[in-house]
């Protein structure tokens, strides 16, 4: 099974502007989710979105890219890359950026060329060491690849083994939008149309079979036309904090 493209945060509040970058960083075969305001990126942050890169603009109203910034530092790894795109272009707000913990500070208008060359070098830096075979956790959810298995808190689920696949795909990269091609060709290689009923068929099974909604955590959501991204929800005192 091949490893999806790296997620990128984008916190970008101007509609023309965020749209330029979202096109710019998925036609480079990056995967982005876009965020408005700071508050909403916050919370992605604290359900423990898996993002490879945070691209931040400095100046939005509410919780600026500075703030979202500040908490990242103090709360997440530093393995963590932060990249301003702003249109400050002062020296003193180059040197407060980098110095509060942004790994590259970049002045609107950015040239696509050079962004992604600067976001490709952060994300090779600070890419972790991965195999696809490892067993591993989430929230209650535990995958053993080797044994095949899914346990929820400690129980068994009974999944075909296509369902497995298909399960312990979101699991391992929760928020990540995977399109019916990307799943027709990551679980079934190719052997089964996008458009089949059956892809529908496993997504509803392993939707009950594994408790996908507030119980665990978790949501299934789809976007129209896009796809599919397993959300972790983020419990009730994490969303109620700022």
């Amino acid at each position: 099974m091949s490893e999806p493209t790296p997620l990128i945060a984008l916190l970008e509040d101007d509609p023309a502007q965020s749209a330029w970058l979202q096109q710019t960083l998925t036609d480079a075969g990056f995967s982005c989710q876009a965020f408005d305001e700071g508050g909403a990126l916050l919370a992605a942050l604290r359900a423990r979105a898996p993002f490879a890169l945070l691209l931040l603009d400095w100046e939005l109203p509410g919780i600026n890219g500075m703030e979202v910034l500040r908490w990242v530092r103090a709360n997440c790894s530093d393995a963590l890359p932060a990249i301003f795109v702003t249109n400050r272009t002062l020296e003193s707000d180059l040197v407060e950026g980098l110095n509060a913990g942004a790994d590259d500070y970049i002045c609107k208008p950015c040239r696509p060329g050079e962004l992604l060359a600067r976001i490709g070098a952060q994300v090779r830096r600070h890419r972790p060491p991965t195999n696809p075979d490892a067993n591993f956790t989430l929230g209650d959810f535990t995958v053993d690849m080797s044994l095949r298995q899914i346990r929820l808190r400690d129980e068994a689920i009974a999944l075909t083994p296509k369902e497995f696949e298909l399960a312990a795909l979101f699991l391992r990269h929760p928020w990540r939008l995977f399109s019916r091609d990307d799943l027709s060709a990551l679980v079934w290689n190719r052997e089964v149309p996008s458009a089949s009923r059956t892809l529908d068929t496993h997504l509803s099974n392993i939707r009950k079979k594994l408790s996908l909604g507030p119980t665990t955590g978790t949501l299934l959501s789809a976007s129209y036309a896009l796809g599919y991204r397993l959300e972790l929800l983020p419990s009730p005192d994490q969303a109620a904090r700022p």
